[in-house]
């Protein structure tokens, strides 16, 4: 608990500190503290008691008090140290020897002011940390006497104390270099800092520490090291484990993210893990919040007495302090606080009472996964798709990678990662495994340098090596969650037990090789037995978890002209899926290009065996591959005749298969056939060249275009505000005009990304130039800087993707900051970059909501920024009455992508923008007169549109053929065929109807274009459908639906939203009622109404497709948002189409059997019964979809609800199934409050909650 130089003015009372000499350790302890302990079992099971009772407090800083205990160098050095070399008077941890009264008097003041559990004063007591005093041989007695102190001041205070060792994290750092000229230095190596810990903590662990307290961990790989001591010297010791997010990035000092930190850490199975210094309450609550959604574990904070002032000191008084991290409690996120640096007995004192009534945050039991990760988190789940593993970082498989770290060129090895990174790998494959080579000495020096880029940095990395000595070597350099490729049982069971537990103790995977003592497996029985029995030596002898493991039966060869090698590519297919079946929770990897050896040097033959072997692969269960990322054929695309050749090969069909596939080979060299393409254009200048590639959306030359004109340029930036904006002006000034559709467009950002990507090294490297030369300038180029986000809540971001590339398009800086953007990141964002517009996007109508926030935000912090609002559920008239009145300047609702520029360029302009805004002004005020004309209108009371409800007949009653829930998981190819393809090519914003819009090219083009990556997605598997459905007995009461939960499914529990779940087992759901006037004989409905009274049935459905924000995120890498926002846009399609194929499903097993409708009934609607969803007109209310995923468990296929009622993933539906031949799909409206105020009823709410999620149908003014 190091508090920083804090002055504040609390001070250590008379007594406590300077008078007393108390003898540490003297005295019984009070009857009841119990022993001292030589082991941790006592204690730790009591500090668990406690923590499942309520918050417990932890002390506040040391530091603090310490420099206002008025100490001076005498107290420090006393007569033992007298002669001593060194000035130690910084020296806190020499205080253990010199005042153990100044050290007992702040224990105890931390303990009357109501801590639970004090720290020892040791935060620097290491042999590396106090060699800057030359005190180093003292370490083991001052952690000694540091733990007997606190031993004592707890057992003096009575009742349940702990003390927990605090080891701090050192004045080195594993995952950094103290050289800015030679960045894969390191001050201190792995074993040394592991040795300095062990020191420590042995000590601690002699002195009757409770538990031990590794606390601001700024560099990850330091805290491995302790981890690594604690568990060889102090095992019994329980963890607590403390990260420091070093500022408002959320990031440590050496890069991590909270989630990669945990995954990182999560090995060493801590009793607690927490954030502690840097930051103050408020600023630390986010990353208290993820430590709170991930961990399974308990969950602390202690922060500083907020943000230092500008003299170095703490001002946040105990009163906020204690408010701050009270709401922590009240919000279900910690189960230990405390303070850090500024932090006194006073602040400990409110701490403690502000969380006294709180209930503790309960553990969750949350499902294992698997996790690796660099400086980000890497999860590999059900809709991850493929794993790409990067292969050409590795000396034995690429012989540029070898020539660069023979020739000790190690930056230009680190490039090479980059490419594998920008190519789309998912983990870096490390291997320095080559002769001559200090394979050590490079793994260290490149593993050391690749900390230093975060770009490859933020990726997992596998350690690739045949030789222990080499993946130990590495296993040392990474701090993040990483791969040991490989061990296996060739040596026999102990080494193969004994590498394992090594590799646990740094928290990697592991890779498993089908090796044994008999040889490489080449059967599947044998890869099958092998991997059995390696994984019960690793799940019972070594407690590895299962999702921790990655098998490799051995992609071996084939067609070698050796007749045993034929069988070998099948005999691989043919066990993965009895790997998996015997070896539940496992992944399963392979070396891809070891099939292909025999044809190395014909790419052609190669890549087409690849991707053939993989598209087989993949669906027989291959989790993972060793490939080139970026250099994959796509199985569509592999001509028919090569790839039955390949095919015969790879599943041993025809004897002479091989002979075949040679001499095939024998016909193409290097990359094949040749295209016959028009490239006359090539024959021009650089700056036509440039202008063409970007009109015509062409990427294949685009970086060698660029560099002859960056050559040619004054500076790197002249390219860009030359002929790439001269391009770009083409191509703005074509889209404006109707010339070029959005598809075209897109394609032109996706050449303009890779031409600026290229050039962004340039640039840095003149800018950094220009800071020396003392020329830099800080004019800004372009046409301004728009910020633009997807609201809190919201998921969606299709059209903000497209709205962003027309504006980068027409040279406007975008920043993008994504999906479910809260309003303090999106403003404080604006501020910071000094944006000139800020744009709001949102699907769901909760969102309309978080806008209306999001506008009074930038009113109270007093901005002047235009505001833009767009996405589908916003219009023109929302925008006028409830969003553009919470702020003064200008607000501006745009229609589409085809306007923003218009709008923008006229906002940003001083001449046009004060038109625009008494135009904008004027029209909204319009917009709210009409608005207010409509509200006046009348409505019927809720009696009388009751009265006036839908008469449904009721005669025919079917059944379902089941009842409770049923997963679905169709294929992609089977959901395909039900696309409603209209809605794609609005998505796009191109307007006709499908099929007849085929017939304008540039809609041939993007159907072609889709159905190409459809082909693509589909071959892959990196998309996949999984939903749910079923049927329940139901029956109508009133203007709700009463569904019978007991007949199966989820919980019913409506989530705390909904009616809820009765003694009788009946989910109730509240409907609502049109309530606007109708003309005679036309009914005020509710779908209630479509439900009997009694002996009926409704159906629920919940569906999504998964994948597609890591596919598109590949993309995106790629700088192709063209691909990226086509990705997007298939999943939407898909997911449409996969609710269409449900619910013919549920009509075929429900009241239509054998029904086979034509595609086009389908789309028109043209069949019995309807599927309205929440949130939609009908029943406009998103909370209630809570219940209906708690009735489908929708969780159980990856579908999730966000703060706001979104969806996840983004590219899902769901909705109630009605049986009623009457049921049609209809407008709630305007409702008044007397249906608002009985609606709140029904549902359990209150009136206000109701309002807001209603805001859009209210026909009054709730404020």
């Amino acid at each position: 608990m190091a508090g920083s130089g804090s002055l504040d003015e609390v001070s250590v009372p008379a007594g406590t500190v300077g008078g007393e000499q108390a003898e540490a350790g003297a005295g019984a302890r009070p009857e009841g503290g119990g022993a001292v302990r030589p082991a941790a079992t006592g204690s730790e099971q009591a500090l668990r008691e406690l923590l499942e009772q309520r918050v417990v407090v932890l002390d506040g800083a040391w530091g603090t008090m310490l420099q206002n205990a008025g100490l001076t160098p005498a107290d420090y050095r006393t007569e033992r140290f007298a002669d001593h070399p060194k000035d130690v008077s910084g020296d806190p941890d020499l205080l253990n020897l010199t005042r153990p009264d100044v050290i007992l008097g702040v224990h105890r003041q931390y303990l009357a002011a109501g801590a639970d559990i004090t720290t020892t004063n040791t935060f620097t007591a290491t042999s590396i940390a106090q060699a800057d005093y030359g005190l180093q041989s003292l370490v083991r007695e001052m952690n000694v006497r540091g733990a007997q102190l606190a031993r004592q001041a707890a057992d003096e205070a009575g009742g349940r104390r702990f003390v927990a060792g605090s080891i701090g994290p050192l004045n080195v750092a594993l995952s950094l270099s103290p050289r800015v000229e030679d960045p894969a230095y390191r001050a201190a190596t792995f074993d040394e800092v592991r040795d300095s810990y062990a020191e420590q903590i042995e000590a601690l662990a002699e002195g009757g520490v409770d538990l031990l307290l590794i606390e601001t961990i700024f560099d990850t790989l330091n805290a491995k090291a302790a981890i690594a001591a604690a568990r060889e010297v102090a095992p019994q010791l329980p963890l607590w484990i403390s990260v420091t997010i070093v500022d408002l990035s959320g990031r440590t000092l050496s890069g991590q993210t909270v989630e990669a930190f945990w995954s990182s850490i999560a090995h060493a199975n801590p009793l607690v893990v927490g954030v502690n210094c840097s930051l103050g309450a408020d600023e630390m609550r986010p990353h208290v919040a993820d430590l709170a959604r991930l961990a399974g574990t308990y969950t602390a904070c202690h922060p500083n007495a907020g943000l230092p002032n500008a003299f170095g000191g703490y001002d946040q008084s105990p009163e906020e302090a204690g408010r701050l991290i009270g709401e922590f409690a009240e919000a279900g996120m910690v189960n230990i606080v405390g303070g850090c640096c500024g932090t006194t007995p006073a602040h400990i004192a409110r701490i403690a009472a502000a969380v006294a009534g709180a209930a503790p945050r309960p553990v969750p039991a949350l499902p294992p996964r698997t996790r690796f990760s660099g400086l980000e988190p890497f999860e590999i789940g059900p809709d991850t798709g493929f794993v790409m593993i990067g292969e050409r970082t590795n000396v034995t498989g690429s012989a540029r990678f070898r020539r660069l770290i023979e020739g000790n060129d190690f930056q230009g090895a680190i490039d090479v990662a980059l490419e594998q990174v920008r190519g789309g790998a998912n983990l870096l494959d490390v291997n320095m495994d080559a002769d001559l080579l200090d394979s050590e000495r490079a793994m260290t020096t490149f593993l050391n340098l690749l900390a230093t880029e975060p770009e490859a940095a933020r990726l997992p990395i596998m350690i690739d090596s045949s030789r222990w000595s080499v993946l130990e070597a590495g296993l040392r350099c990474v701090q993040g969650k990483g791969v040991v490729n490989s061990i296996s049982l060739k040596e026999g069971e102990e080494p193969f037990l004994e590498q394992a537990r090594r590799i646990r103790d740094f928290g990697a995977g592991v890779v498993v090789m089908a090796f044994d003592e008999q040889g490489q497996a080449e059967t599947a029985e044998r890869k099958v037995a092998i991997c059995g029995r390696a994984y019960d030596l690793l799940t019972q002898r070594v407690g590895f978890p299962a999702e921790d493991i990655v098998f490799d039966p051995n992609v071996l060869a084939v067609a070698t002209g050796i007749a045993e090698h034929n069988g070998y590519a099948k005999a691989f297919l043919d066990a993965l899926p009895r790997i998996k079946e015997r070896c539940p929770g496992v992944h399963i990897s392979g070396g891809i290009s070891n099939l292909s050896f025999s044809f190395r040097g014909n790419d052609v033959v190669r890549e087409a065996m690849h991707s053939a072997f993989l598209f087989y692969a993949v669906q027989a269960g291959l989790d993972m591959g060793i490939v080139n990322a970026g250099q994959l054929a796509v199985y569509q695309d592999i001509p028919a005749d090569l790839l039955e050749l390949v095919e015969d090969v790879l599943f041993d069909r025809r004897d002479d298969a091989t002979d075949r596939l040679v001499s095939f080979a024998e016909t193409v060299t290097g990359s094949g056939t040749k295209r016959v393409v028009d490239l006359s254009w090539r024959e021009g200048p650089v700056e036509q060249r440039l202008s063409h590639a970007l009109v015509h959306g062409i990427v294949d030359f685009i970086e060698a275009d660029t560099e002859e004109a960056r050559a040619g340029a004054a500076r790197a930036l002249d390219v860009i505000e030359g002929p790439l904006m001269d391009g770009m002006k083409i191509v703005g000034d074509l889209f404006g005009s109707g010339k070029m559709f959005l598809p075209q467009v897109v394609k032109s950002a996706r050449v303009m990304k890779r031409s600026v990507a290229y050039l962004e090294p340039f640039m840095e490297a003149e800018k950094q130039q220009a800071l020396l030369d003392g020329t830099a300038s800080s004019d800004r180029s372009g046409n301004g800087k728009v910020v633009l986000a997807t609201v809190k809540g919201d998921v969606h971001d299709i059209g903000k993707n497209i709205v962003g590339v027309v504006l980068g398009c027409n040279n406007y800086e975008v920043i993008d900051l994504g999906v479910m953007v809260p309003a303090k990141v999106i403003l404080d964002t604006a501020v910071a970059e000094s944006a000139d517009a800020i744009g709001l996007s949102g699907l769901i109508t909760p969102s309309l909501d978080e806008m209306v926030s999001v506008a009074a935000e930038m009113q109270r912090r007093g901005l002047k920024l235009p505001l833009l609002i767009g996405g589908a559920t916003t219009s023109r008239q929302h925008t006028a009455v409830r969003i553009a009145p919470a702020y003064d300047a200008t607000t501006v609702h745009v229609l589409d992508a085809s306007r923003v520029v218009g709008v923008v360029s006229d906002l940003l302009d001083s001449d046009r923008a004060a038109d625009l805004a008494v135009r904008n002004r004027d029209e909204q005020q319009h917009l709210r007169e009409q608005h207010e004309k409509r509200q006046q209108q009348p409505l019927l009371t809720l009696a009388q549109a009751r009265a006036n409800r839908e008469q449904v007949s009721f005669d025919e009653l079917p059944v379902p053929a089941f009842t409770g829930v049923r997963v679905v998981t169709p294929e992609l190819t089977a959901l395909r065929e039900m696309i409603d393809w209209q809605f794609f090519f609005l998505a796009w914003e191109l307007k006709g109807k499908y099929p007849a819009i085929l017939d304008q090219p540039v809609a041939r083009e993007l159907f072609d274009e889709g159905n190409t990556l459809l082909d693509q997605i589909i071959a892959d598997g990196s998309l996949r459908a999984e939903g749910v459905y079923g049927f329940w007995p139901a029956n109508s009461d009133g203007d709700d639906i009463l569904i019978d939960v007991s007949a199966g499914g989820g919980t019913g529990t409506g989530g705390g939203t909904g009616g809820g779940t009765g003694a009788a087992g009946r989910l109730r759901v509240p409907m609502l009622r049109q309530q606007t006037a109708k003309p005679a004989g036309r009914p005020n409905r509710s779908l209630a109404d479509y439900v009997a009274p009694a002996g009926d049935h409704l159906g629920g459905f919940a569906v999504a497709i998964h994948g597609a924000d890591t596919l598109a995120a590949a993309f995106e890498a790629r700088q192709d948002d063209y691909r990226s926002i086509m990705v997007k846009a298939l999943a939407d399609r898909l997911a449409e189409a996969f609710a269409e194929y449900v619910h013919l499903e549920a009509r075929r097993a429900w009241f239509e059997p054998g029904s086979e409708p034509a595609l086009e009934d389908l789309h028109a609607e043209r069949f019995r019964g309807i599927r309205p969803a929440f949130g939609y007109p009908a029943s406009p209310d998103h909370s209630e979809k809570q219940a209906l995923f708690d009735l489908l468990d929708a969780g159980q296929v990856g579908l999730g609800l966000t703060e706001s009622f979104a969806m996840t993933p983004a590219a899902a539906v769901s909705g109630l199934i009605f049986a009623s031949p009457s049921s049609r799909y209809f407008t709630v409206g305007r409702i008044g409050r007397d249906q608002v105020e009985d609606y709140a009823t029904r549902r359990g709410l209150t009136v206000g909650d109701v309002e807001r999620w209603l805001r859009p149908n209210l026909a009054y003014d709730p404020e």
